[in-house]
């Protein structure tokens, strides 16, 4: 039988472990093993060869990781693929080889800022890299693009259930607000042909979301935007999209965003969220979480109240909540009366 102390113990045991779990994933998904894999079982020799790592340490990792079922690991001492590390390849839909890298990396680091950000209530990203998030993002191109891919591998899946739950087809003029790579806006446009699309970001994201939609065979429906959405957002939208762009700031900028989206839609505009909404009490929910990674860099998950407060003070009124069948809602504003 277990002692009383045996059962707590076994299970701070898994969450101290759950951080390593996520630097050997990194370490994988940089080092490409998953791809490396894609034409079966080999060894760590020649795996770090291929990779440029050193075998011994490499085989140590791999190990670690085949005892969690990310790999596989044969008598011959040849690694393979499993379902879960099929998802760090990155040729694949839904890769979550972006995201594994991340979080292994610049994430993984933030987060041994938690203890500043609660201490002074700052970003502990800042304290760890010496400048806010998305300035480090565009300082490092090579790791901004990696982030992009992150961020669809993470909010892909969330598209479908979002077009599924809001009805896009009276929204002539869709304004996609920090619109990344494009690939939100390119699936509106898609599903709804008779809407054109404008797309805001900073100059090198929006560079990238132009190349994006051109391939997805839109020319003529979208334009692009450069421009930072702190300042203006482009007028006449029917619809703001702002798909987990207000979550990265405290009230006041976010506050700032909304209110440049209000002034620049019609009178029958609206704005739509595209957020978690945190529930009251104690109940399980990644979103708590996922608001202590928002804590570290600069940002906030949301109640509804905090929500509609937010869009209060920003001359919005708060219609509707609208869950999908993912981890997301949407929230509809219109102009406050």
């Amino acid at each position: 039988m277990m002692t009383n102390t045996e059962a707590p113990m076994s299970f701070l045991k898994q969450v101290f472990g759950g951080a390593w779990i996520t630097q050997g994933l990194g370490v994988a998904a940089e080092l490409g093993i998953a791809d490396r894999l894609s034409g079966g079982p080999q060894t760590a020799e020649y795996l770090a060869r291929q990779a440029g790592a050193d075998a011994e340490a490499l085989r140590r990792v791999l190990r670690a990781l085949a005892s969690t079922g990310v790999f596989s690991e044969d008598a011959q001492g040849r690694f393979g693929l499993t379902p879960v590390s099929e998802l760090l390849r990155s040729a694949i839909p839904g890769s979550q080889r972006a995201f594994a890298t991340m979080m292994g990396a610049e994430l993984h680091d933030a987060w041994g800022g938690l203890l500043h950000s609660v201490r002074t209530g700052e970003a502990g990203f800042d304290a760890r890299f010496g400048m806010p998030f998305f300035q480090y993002m565009t300082d490092h191109p090579e790791r901004h693009r990696i982030y992009d891919a992150a961020m669809t591998a993470i909010h892909g899946r969330e598209t479908a259930p979002m077009l599924e739950a809001i009805d896009f087809a009276p929204f002539r003029t869709v304004v996609d607000v920090g619109g990344g790579n494009g690939s939100l806006l390119a699936a509106v446009l898609r599903r709804h042909p008779a809407s054109r699309g404008i797309l805001l970001d900073l100059p090198p994201v929006a560079e990238r979301a132009a190349a994006e939609l051109s391939g997805a065979g839109l020319s003529g429906r979208f334009e692009i935007a450069c421009g930072d959405f702190f300042s203006s957002v482009p007028p006449g939208g029917d619809a703001y999209i702002l798909r987990h762009i207000v979550h990265d700031w405290e009230d006041r900028e976010a506050i700032a965003i909304l209110r440049n989206c209000r002034e620049a839609m019609g009178p029958e505009g609206r704005v739509l969220v595209v957020e978690s909404v945190i529930p009251e009490g104690s109940d399980p929910c990644f979103g708590k979480w996922l608001d202590l990674m928002m804590l570290i860099v600069g940002g906030r998950e949301r109640t509804a109240q905090e929500f509609r407060r937010l869009f209060a003070s920003a001359g919005l009124s708060l219609k509707r909540i609208v869950p999908t069948a993912a981890e997301v809602s949407v929230l509809e504003a219109t102009r406050a009366a």
